[in-house]
């Protein structure tokens, strides 16, 4: 019975992301949803109540999926600027077909008290996998992070590659040359400073990136 129940609500979220896809996301209603899985309407709203709740699927499936990706682009490469590109390429492979689906839930990103933003706290468990992924691809590098930067650059790694993805999401030159081109140049910089960050001199630019990180996690907490 469990397997069965699984299979259909399995059936339901691949039926809407094929619509989300090829109509978008506001354009596909739940009976649409229904009629493509071959289920009955009232079937599709017991295993997921709102549309909200098929992407928040959704994104528990890419977790899931993109794992061992991860796992594989983080020992496949030595260098740090060879992890952090690989943890990006991986991304845009995987989304490569949701491009449009994610164009349209980028509205939400910006709110991080909307539920599907990845900034939520319903996606906090999401996002925390996500800057554990950075902090492996860190440990395992050759650069030394210094001591006070050492909780907070995940977190930035984190959110330029979120920037990264966005880009991408818009980027309507062939193949996305532009966001490729984007990231050698931008990558090429972010290593730079991080290994410049130990140096004496650059000890205020570490407090003053520590402050911005502060700032932003404070406003997550005051949203919740």
């Amino acid at each position: 019975m469990a397997a069965k129940s699984e299979e259909t609500r399995k059936k339901i979220l691949e039926a809407a992301l094929q619509l989300f896809r090829e109509r978008g996301f506001a354009e596909s209603t739940m009976r649409d949803i229904a009629q493509e899985a071959k289920v009955a309407t009232g079937l599709a709203y017991y295993y997921f109540p709102k549309k909200e709740d098929l992407v928040m699927a959704f994104y528990v499936k890419v977790n899931a999926e993109i794992r061992p990706k991860v796992e594989a682009a983080l020992a496949s490469h030595g260098k740090l600027e060879q992890k952090i590109r690989a943890l990006v390429y991986v991304k845009f492979d995987y989304f490569g077909p949701d491009r449009k689906f994610l164009g349209a839930l980028s509205g939400y990103s910006a709110d991080p008290g909307h539920r599907l933003s990845p900034f939520s706290k319903e996606t906090k468990e999401i996002r925390e996998e996500g800057i554990a992924q950075f902090r492996t691809a860190l440990e395992r590098s050759e650069l030394k992070v210094p001591e006070d930067l050492v909780e907070a650059m995940p977190k930035i790694l984190w959110m330029y590659q979120m920037g990264m993805v966005l880009f991408w999401i818009y980027d309507r030159s062939e193949g996305q040359r532009r966001t490729q081109l984007l990231l050698d140049k931008s990558l090429g910089i972010v290593v730079l400073l991080l290994k410049a960050s130990s140096l004496p001199l650059m000890r205020p630019v570490r407090k003053l990136i520590l402050d911005l990180v502060d700032v932003i996690a404070g406003e997550q907490s005051a949203v919740y």
